[in-house]
C-alpha cells in the first residue's frame, strides 16, 4: 500500500485528496481558497467530517505547508515521506505528451513553453509542483494532461483550415480539455456495453466548463473543445464554437480592446450572457421557471448546442452505443438531460425514460433509457482525482521497480 496525493493547482487555488493506493481509498481532501489573500479559506475532511479555517495564505507554497501541517497534525499521516508520489493535473500538454509524464526537466520546460495556450492553467500547475517540490523533494511527481487523452485524433479531426505557417510555428490546432475525465467515463462506460465488436461512446462533460467527445473502442475520436476551453459548446460563461467574424464585429464596433472582448466572451458569454441573470446554471433554471424569456432562450440555445454535437459525432463514429452525462449539470440535473434528450430522442430513437431520469439519485450511476433504446444512455459520476492517483501510483511502482 501507498499513500499518493492528486493535486489541482488553480491560480488562487489548490484542491486536493490523498488516496491509498492501489485500494484507491480516500482517506481525506481539501481544498485552499483565495490564495494570494489575508482571508483565504482553507477546508480539510477529516473523518468524514469538513473543517473550515479563514487563514492568510500568501502563495502556493505556503498554502501546500498549511495542507501538510493539517495531514500531520491530525495524525493523518506521522511523516511527510509517507506520501509516496504526487500526481498534478495540467490543462495544456500541447502536441507534446499522448500520456503522464514524470516532472523533470524537459518536462517542466515543454509545459512552460505551452503557457500561451493556457496561460491562467499552466503557470498555476507549475507553481503548484514547485510549492510541493520544496516540501517533499525527493517525492516523485507526475503530470497528468487534460489533453493527452484527444491525442488520438486523426489529423483531420485537430487541424483548423488557416495558412499552415499558422498551424506549425504557433502550434495551433483542436487540443480539447477534459481528456482525464472522458477517459475515466469512457472506461467506465464501455463496461455497460454488452456487445462484440466496436464500443462507441459519446461522453458529455457538462458542468460551468464543459466538453463532448466522441470514444471508439478507448480512443478519442473527436472533442468539442478547440485550442483553448474557450471553443465548443455553449458554456456557463464562454461562447463555445462561433463564426469568428462576431468576434471582428464586436471589437470593431464596441470600441474596447482585444483583451477586454476575449475575456468577456470567457467571462460574459453563454449562459450568463445570452440570459443576463448570472453565470450559475441553477440561477438561469430558476429564472427560465418564472417566466424570464431571456433564461430560457439562454437554456434553449445551450441544448441546441449540446445536441448538435451529439448528432455530430454520432455520424463521426458511424453510430452509438452509450451516451454518458456527467460532471456538476450533466450530473445532478435531469431537466437539462430532459431537454438535450427532447432534442436527439426522435433521429437517434433514443427511448428516454423521464422517470427513471427524475428518479436517479446523485452521486450514482444509473440508466435514463428504457431496455429497448438503440442507444443506452447513462449518468456516470466522474472522478477526475482517481485518474491523477493512478498515474502517481503507477509512476511510483515503476521507480519502485528500478531501484
Amino acid at each position: 500500500m501507498a499513500k499518493i496525493m492528486a493535486v489541482n493547482c488553480g491560480s488562487s487555488s489548490f484542491k486536493f485528496k490523498l488516496y491509498e493506493m492501489p485500494e484507491e481509498k480516500v482517506i481525506t481532501s481539501g481544498i485552499v481558497e483565495r490564495i494570494g489573500h489575508e482571508d483565504a479559506i482553507f477546508q480539510i475532511k477529516i473523518n468524514g467530517e469538513s473543517k473550515k479555517t479563514i487563514v492568510p495564505v500568501k502563495d502556493h507554497g505556503v498554502a501546500v505547508q498549511i495542507v501538510m501541517d493539517a495531514l500531520l497534525e491530525n495524525k493523518i499521516i506521522e511523516h511527510l515521506d509517507e506520501i509516496k508520489a504526487t500526481g498534478h493535473r495540467v490543462v495544456q500538454g500541447g502536441p507534446y505528451f499522448k500520456e503522464s509524464a514524470l516532472f523533470n526537466e524537459d518536462t517542466y520546460s515543454k509545459i512552460e513553453s505551452l503557457i500561451p495556450l493556457a496561460p491562467l492553467h499552466n503557470k498555476a500547475h507549475l507553481v503548484g509542483f514547485d510549492a510541493f517540490k520544496k516540501v517533499l523533494p525527493n517525492t516523485p511527481a507526475v503530470a497528468v494532461f487534460d489533453t493527452a487523452f484527444h491525442q488520438t485524433m486523426d489529423k483531420e479531426d485537430y487541424t483548423y483550415p488557416i495558412k499552415k505557417e499558422y498551424t506549425e510555428k504557433y502550434m495551433i490546432r483542436r487540443y480539447g480539455a477534459h481528456g482525464t475525465s472522458h477517459k475515466y467515463l469512457s472506461e467506465i462506460g464501455e463496461k455497460y456495453i454488452e456487445k462484440d465488436g466496436d464500443k462507441r461512446i459519446i461522453v458529455c462533460h457538462l458542468g460551468s466548463g464543459a466538453s463532448i467527445t466522441a470514444v471508439k473502442n478507448g480512443k478519442c475520436v473527436a472533442t468539442s473543445m478547440g485550442l483553448t476551453p474557450l471553443g465548443g459548446i455553449m458554456m456557463n460563461t464562454r461562447t463555445g464554437d462561433l463564426d469568428p467574424s462576431v468576434y471582428y464585429q464586436v471589437l470593431k464596433m464596441s470600441g474596447k480592446d482585444n483583451e477586454t472582448i476575449f475575456q468577456e466572451f470567457n467571462k460574459e458569454s453563454g449562459l450568463y450572457g445570452v440570459s443576463g441573470v448570472s453565470n450559475d446554471s441553477r440561477d438561469v433554471e430558476k429564472a427560465a421557471l418564472e417566466g424570464n424569456p431571456d433564461a430560457q432562450l439562454a437554456l434553449d440555445l445551450w441544448a441546441r448546442r449540446i445536441a448538435d454535437f451529439i448528432g455530430q459525432y454520432f455520424v463521426r463514429l458511424g453510430g452509438c452505443d452509450l451516451i454518458i452525462f456527467s460532471a456538476g449539470i450533466g450530473e445532478n440535473s435531469p431537466e437539462s438531460r430532459e431537454m438535450i434528450m427532447d432534442r436527439t430522442k426522435e433521429a437517434l430513437e433514443i427511448a428516454y425514460d423521464r422517470d427513471l431520469d427524475y428518479a436517479g439519485k446523485r452521486g450514482t450511476t444509473f440508466t435514463i433509457t428504457k431496455p429497448e433504446s438503440k442507444i443506452k444512455v447513462m449518468v456516470i459520476p466522474t472522478d477526475e482525482e482517481v485518474m491523477l492517483a493512478r498515474d502517481a501510483y503507477k509512476a511510483y511502482l515503476d521507480m519502485k521497480g528500478n531501484n
